[in-house]
């Protein structure tokens, strides 16, 4: 084994990095690491026995992806020097010590009782640097100097914050600067005079990859507003081990999320069955399934008087919550009283009439528009790629030639774009009907300037783009009264233009590629609905940006209740496919790279493959394989929806 890897286990096993090394005010890169790593299973892997000789040296604490590896910080050493205290805070900051115990000890008393680090969390794009010291404006003399303190400036590149409820926002690079203000306060032993901070940022500051191995992303489960069935993914980020504030495991700290209920941009459009207040019983801080794969949970004395169908909806949300966790498969979910009786229980087979897509779910079949300009199915499912077959009716038979097409999530209808993008259709492909009439009609001078694609919603409502910049607008066709409805869109304003619109199984989320001079951005908006029948109302509002990385996004699908499948291109790379969250943060492993790609699909399902149009025709992507091909030539590929 070499010598830098036997340094390397010599730290991981607990050898504190760093102990007894000094470091000047004037620092340039960080010297220090106060840090001990234990990395699981490091002993068993390529040694067979321990050496007992050998420097030791520093391990870094950021090791991006690698989940068994556990940080503990060490406090700070006796007379440390100033620039020791910082560099032991941020590192701190990174650990997983019980109420960040040693982390408080870089702080005078009064800073450690006012820091809530649970606050925010501040993400980097590497550890945020520390400059060098400075004294403050007025510059004391004599034994006021030592009083008065040092600065030193914090500075880095912000890609993402976490705030208190757990919500993941991401920003587009920005510059972060704070400020660490220490002062000297009496030693252990009365007499000597120890550097610590005193004033400092609320909440922790992150680099990307400490963020990553300290945190991961799960959905809790909100019902759509109205709607008694239908459930939204909401989704937080929780500590990957015990929440180092609140002392819960993983499992606790995500059902704590759930009752907690759901982040502020969401919520205008769901609703939780659980009591206002609701919390787990008092001391409850673990949580895990039986041998039986069964997860009691017991709740405090605001949901002790809940009726048996508001608690089959508790036990609904929570079971699709815990579900998205993944470590351990849990097939029943028990509520409990205060008392410890049972309130109700619920089981994987009676979760299906709670679902994410009200329709019932997608097949694992895309269609495509083929070279004839017909929209046509193929089957995916199988090892064997089979022939793409033309739908019934009017789309499928060459009466019109398709553009663009999306198809109903029952599979019965379709949508089509036809004519040079003027004119949205809808018509059976399972039966073979007349040409019907035009729905919506675009006036606008180009085909980049008229219809989008057109996209279904959960609740048979039909989603469509009119990109003529004399008279931009975003339509909504609800299946109850046939007629597009102008929804209301205040960020729509001059300039800004619909490229596509993708809307969600819940129908309460939809994704938008918005074109401002030569960029496209991906961003999420809240559908808010009012009224019913010929009265109602729809709104689109509260734009997230989803992708703020990446300079340009030419295609996004659905790609289960929270993730996306985006193509674009991130800021000095190429364009791309990979997976994103609603929130914006990166999920699921990288996409294998593909050539002149012009759009992407996937299905809710996400076990069915990704379909894209490529320069090689309609190709699919399998899980564990590479990209195969499927039609020679083609376009448009969508999943119903």
């Amino acid at each position: 084994m070499s010598g830098d890897r036997w340094r390397a286990r010599r730290g991981a096993v607990g050898v504190p990095a760093g102990r007894g090394r000094r470091s000047g005010w004037g620092r340039g890169p960080r010297r220090v690491r106060a840090l001990v790593l234990v990395a699981v299973g490091a002993l068993l892997a390529g040694c067979a026995s321990m050496p007992d000789s050998g420097d030791v040296s520093q391990v870094k604490a950021s090791n991006a992806g690698d989940s068994q590896v556990r940080v503990y910080p060490v406090p700070p050493r006796e007379e440390a020097e100033p620039g020791e205290i910082v560099d032991g805070f941020l590192e701190a900051m990174t650990g997983d010590d019980p109420g960040f115990a040693i982390a408080r000890k870089y702080l005078t008393k009064r800073a450690a009782s006012g820091w809530k680090p649970e606050e925010r969390t501040t993400v980097l794009t590497s550890a945020p640097a520390s400059g060098q010291p400075e004294r403050p404006v007025d510059r004391p003399t004599g034994r006021e100097e030592a009083a008065a303190g040092l600065f030193y400036r914090l500075s880095g590149r912000q890609v993402a914050a976490v705030d208190s409820s757990h919500a993941y926002q991401p920003v587009r690079a920005a510059r972060y600067t704070g400020a660490l203000h220490l002062v000297q306060v009496p030693g252990a032993d009365g007499r000597s005079r120890e550097w610590r901070i005193d004033s400092l940022p609320q909440g922790l500051l992150l680099s990307e990859s400490d963020f990553q191995r300290n945190y991961r992303s799960v959905n809790t489960y909100y019902f759509a507003s109205g709607q008694q069935r239908t459930m939204v993914a909401d989704p937080v980020y929780i500590r990957q081990r015990q929440d180092p504030v609140t002392r819960m495991d993983p499992v606790a700290q995500t059902v704590r999320a759930l009752l907690d209920g759901p982040t502020s941009w969401l919520a205008p459009v769901v609703e939780s069955s659980f009591p206002t207040g609701a919390a787990l019983r008092e001391g409850v801080t673990a949580l895990a399934p039986d041998d039986q794969n069964r997860l009691k949970v017991p709740l405090d004395g605001k949901a002790a008087d809940v009726g048996p169908e508001r608690c089959r909806r508790m036990a609904a949300q929570l079971l699709l919550t815990v579900g998205s966790i993944g470590a351990t498969r849990i097939e029943q979910v028990e509520l409990q009283r205060p008392d410890g009786r049972q309130a109700c229980v619920l089981d994987e087979s009676d979760q299906d009439e709670y679902r994410t897509d009200p329709s019932g779910g997608m097949r694992a079949n895309p269609y495509f528009v083929d070279a004839s300009g017909r929209l046509a199915r193929l089957e995916v499912g199988t090892e064997d790629v089979g022939l793409p077959v033309p739908v019934e009716g009017p789309f499928g038979n060459g009466t019109v030639r398709v553009g663009q097409a999306a198809v109903a999530r029952d599979e019965r209808r379709a949508a089509v774009i036809s004519d040079g993008g003027s004119h949205l259709r809808v018509a059976s492909v399972v039966s073979d009907v007349e040409l019907p009439g035009v729905l919506v009609d675009s006036r606008g001078a180009r085909p980049e300037d008229r219809l989008s694609a057109p996209s279904w919603d959960g609740r048979d409502g039909l989603w469509v783009a009119d990109r003529d910049p004399a008279d931009p607008r975003l339509l909504m066709v609800p299946d109850d009264i046939g007629r597009p409805l102008e929804v209301t869109t205040p960020w729509l304003t001059e300039g800004v233009r619909v490229e596509e619109v993708k809307a969600s199984a819940d129908g309460v989320r939809i994704a938008l590629l918005l074109r401002k001079g030569e960029t496209t951005s991906l961003y999420m908006g809240r559908v808010e609905r009012h009224g019913s029948g010929q009265e109602q109302t729809v709104e689109v509002v509260d734009l997230q940006a989803v992708a703020p990385r990446m300079d340009s996004v030419r295609s996004v699908s659905w790609a289960g209740p929270s993730r996306l499948v985006v193509l674009g291109k991130p800021a000095g790379g190429v364009e791309q496919v990979r997976y994103l969250q609603t929130d914006g943060a990166t999920s699921g492993a990288a996409v294998p790279g593909l050539n002149q790609v012009q759009a992407i699909a996937a299905a809710d399902d996400e076990r069915a493959p990704l379909v894209a149009a490529a320069d090689d025709g309609i190709v699919r992507l399998q899980a564990g394989a590479n990209w195969q091909p499927m039609v020679k030539k083609g376009s448009a590929p969508v999943y119903p929806g």
